[in-house]
């Protein structure tokens, strides 16, 4: 039936066909306990021991999946060459000199910290040309159905996934990629504290967030959004910690702490980043990229909202987002043609840029809690409560909170900058 050329490429197809029924019905488990902790929240008349039962179920299968992933595992690693190293380079730089892009990927890997260090970085591996060799309908099938990326995992373009096939990701140590895993099992134990102890989604769910204060409001939005992050950076990043014990390095989709992001570029480019690389190399370059910024991001807005389901929720808060995006973008072009001079103008220049990401973050709050709480529905009530007494008191309270938070922000990525 498949045109088979190797023994690689039998194991190839066999790996992600053998995996795919155990794991697609350990993932329906999955998310059925996380909906049991959704109603867990919101009910109290959930029965306690019929979730304790549909856990110990989900518990088995997940045994079930991690023995076969651990199978999987030795298995492909057996058909695999040792790692290159630095040659992966020469062979990049000399790919680039023959299709004309060899001032680019030089300027990358001069820049980028992880191909300074002799490893290759995922957009070597994206760009880099693959051998006609992996032009093959059953490695095409493989990357398809290829377990850890097809459930929920990131995305991951084909050359990257055809590039370590041969030669496996050598970027991450086994002591890196263990304590990635410890770091998702210690990630796990925070979302069963937080599903526990506190009910953000309960009360956005049931809409009695209408018979709270502005302060209430604003910490329930505050948490949904932390919750979010949380729930994704768990399915993600388990997929993720899958794919690179096999071999195979994908883009980490949550690179960055949705607390640690203070514009809309850098929260957008750190949240879903696989599908944000997609975005950019299908739609925001061939849409005319960055000479038509202020028009592409209301098309690209609209399709992501439409992407994930057609409300008009979704939609209001994609054009929210458009809408707070464009004076950040505009404020940005200024400030880069402008040089601040002196002590006193960089002081004045770093208040001022505080005092934007305060404003910037309140406005991704804002969008946030049309999106997923109140609705388009709620904006006029939002805005009246806002404007009371009361709410301007909170207005300020939070735009001073994050006034600080902005500047320690600042502060974590310059020591990042100094470390690199």
């Amino acid at each position: 039936m498949f045109p088979f050329e190797s023994k690689r490429d039998v194991h190839c197809l066999a790996f992600p066909f053998s995996h795919l029924p155990f794991l697609s019905s350990w993932s329906l488990h999955r998310l059925y306990l996380f909906n049991c902790f959704s109603k867990l929240s919101s009910s109290k008349d959930f029965c306690f021991h019929r979730y304790l039962q549909r856990q110990s179920t989900s518990l088995l299968y997940f045994g079930l999946s991690t023995y076969f992933f651990f199978f999987a595992t030795v298995f492909i690693k057996d058909i695999r060459s040792p790692s290159l190293g630095n040659a992966g380079h020469i062979w990049t730089i000399f790919e680039a000199h023959l299709d004309g892009t060899f001032a680019l990927t030089l300027k990358h890997i001069q820049r980028c910290h992880v191909c300074k260090s002799g490893k290759i970085c995922y957009q070597i591996l994206q760009e880099r040309n693959v051998h006609t060799n992996n032009f093959t309908f059953t490695i095409y099938l493989s990357y398809l159905v290829y377990a850890p990326i097809y459930i929920s995992g990131p995305i991951i373009s084909f050359n990257a996934f055809a590039s370590q096939l041969d030669v496996p990701q050598n970027y991450y140590s086994v002591k890196e990629v263990t304590w990635y895993g410890l770091r998702w099992v210690f990630g796990l134990s925070l979302m069963e504290l937080m599903t526990h102890l506190f009910y953000f989604n309960a009360f956005a769910v049931s809409g009695s967030w209408k018979m709270l204060s502005p302060m209430d409001i604003f910490i329930i939005g505050y948490g949904v959004i932390n919750f979010m992050w949380l729930k994704f950076f768990l399915i993600w990043r388990y997929f993720r910690f899958w794919s690179l014990i096999a071999g195979i390095e994908a883009p980490e989709n949550m690179p960055k702490c949705v607390n640690n992001c203070h514009n809309l570029e850098s929260f957008w480019k750190s949240w879903h980043a696989s599908f944000n690389k997609w975005i950019v190399r299908y739609m925001y370059i061939p849409l005319g990229g960055s000479r038509r910024k202020l028009l592409n991001i209301w098309v690209i807005f609209t399709f992501v909202a439409i992407w994930h389901d057609l409300e008009w929720k979704l939609l209001s808060w994609a054009w929210l987002t458009c809408l707070f995006f464009v004076p950040e973008m505009l404020v940005k072009s200024a400030a880069n043609a402008l040089q601040a001079e002196g002590a006193l103008g960089g002081f004045i220049f770093h208040e001022l840029r505080a005092a934007a990401g305060a404003i910037t973050i309140t406005c991704l709050m804002v969008a946030n809690l049309v999106g997923y709480v109140i609705g388009p529905s709620g904006i006029n009530w939002l805005i009246s409560q806002f404007l009371r007494k009361e709410g301007l008191s909170v207005l300020g309270f939070m735009l001073l909170s994050f006034y600080v938070g902005t500047k320690l922000m600042f502060q974590i990525s310059d020591a990042k900058q100094r470390m690199q």
